[in-house]
């Protein structure tokens, strides 16, 4: 198959939303003999009675080109959902862990069942490969099931893109990489490292990951795992770039070793970011070289971490 004649989007979030905007630009250069279909999928009450928020992504679709299907995911089994997807050549999950344990196994199923030519299922992430089911106290066990199930097949053919970290998450307050904290009459920058300042992580920004997939679905289709990375730093990297932002005398280092997070998470075992915070400090399956991943070898132009820094986007620049 060259280029897909209908592709499904399942989501439309965080990571969803930049993909269908990539992937429609780069059709909209096909000829119109060529150009496929994209569809993305929304609950039913998003398209019934969507929230203001709701309301502009699907407008924003809709300038666009994209088609609509209204399902249910939570509430169809496999098969039902397998009725639906049969139309599609090609189906991209963007449903992330919100869906819930099985959703990820679930939708691989249907894909299965339907006959789906092409699968990019939601592994948009770490190396689940090298970190396995037991890690973490079983954190990323359903997506070593996908693969497993995946690579038991030969019908339908999958293309599982690592990531690594999204960058907008490194930042995320609640993670606890990036902390912003009072000092005195002011405020000042917690950057601490997880499990080691010389340990590393991947990093690619959401609008990276939608050129990638957009070049990989419409130009360059490759089967099995591929690596992007805007960028791959260590903590004290980031301390760098965050002192250079905001000046190194508002931020502080602070390191949280292996030891201590895993204790933190003995104390409270079914908190999902306590347990991110051990898989990343123990520094395996996180991070690959820039320069063997696929954006670099398609010339994918990518964020790296200092120009993310210097967005106004990050905590860092509420300074």
């Amino acid at each position: 198959m060259a280029v897909p004649k209908s592709i499904l989007v399942i989501g439309a979030g965080e990571l969803g939303l930049p993909v269908l905007h990539s992937l429609s630009h780069l059709a909209s250069t096909f000829s119109p003999s060529s150009r496929p279909t994209i569809t993305a999928l929304f609950r039913p009450s998003t398209l019934s009675s969507p929230s203001s928020s709701q309301s502009r992504v699907v407008s924003s679709l809709h300038e666009l080109n994209v088609q609509f299907l209204a399902v249910d995911i939570a509430s169809s089994t496999a098969s039902e959902l397998a009725t639906y997807f049969r139309k599609y050549e090609t189906i991209i999950s963007y449903t992330g862990f919100s869906g819930g344990p099985g959703t990820q196994l679930k939708l691989a199923q249907a894909v299965l069942e339907a006959g789906v030519y092409w699968y990019y299922p939601w592994q948009f992430g770490v190396d689940y490969d090298i970190i396995g089911p037991e890690a973490a106290s079983g954190l990323f066990r359903e997506q070593c099931d996908v693969r497993q199930l995946l690579r038991g097949q030969t019908k339908t053919k999958w293309t599982i893109i690592s990531t690594g970290m999204f960058t907008t998450f490194l930042f995320e307050p609640s993670f606890g990489v990036i902390d912003k904290v009072e000092k005195g009459s002011g405020k000042e920058v917690v950057v601490r490292a997880l499990g080691g300042w010389d340990n590393k992580v991947s990093l690619t920004t959401p609008d990276d990951i939608g050129k990638v997939v957009a070049d990989l679905v419409l130009r360059d289709l490759r089967t099995g795992v591929v690596f992007t990375a805007g960028d791959t730093v260590s903590y004290g990297q980031l301390a760098d770039a965050v002192e250079e932002k905001v000046g190194k005398e508002k931020v502080r280092r602070q390191l949280w070793s292996l030891e201590h997070l895993q204790t933190e998470l003995e104390r409270d075992p079914e908190n999902g970011i306590k347990r991110y915070r051990v898989i990343f400090a123990e520094g395996r399956g996180v991070s690959w070289e820039k320069p063997s991943t696929v954006n670099e070898e398609r010339g994918i132009t990518t964020t790296d971490l200092k120009s993310f820094v210097a967005s106004k986007d990050t905590v860092v620049n509420e300074h």
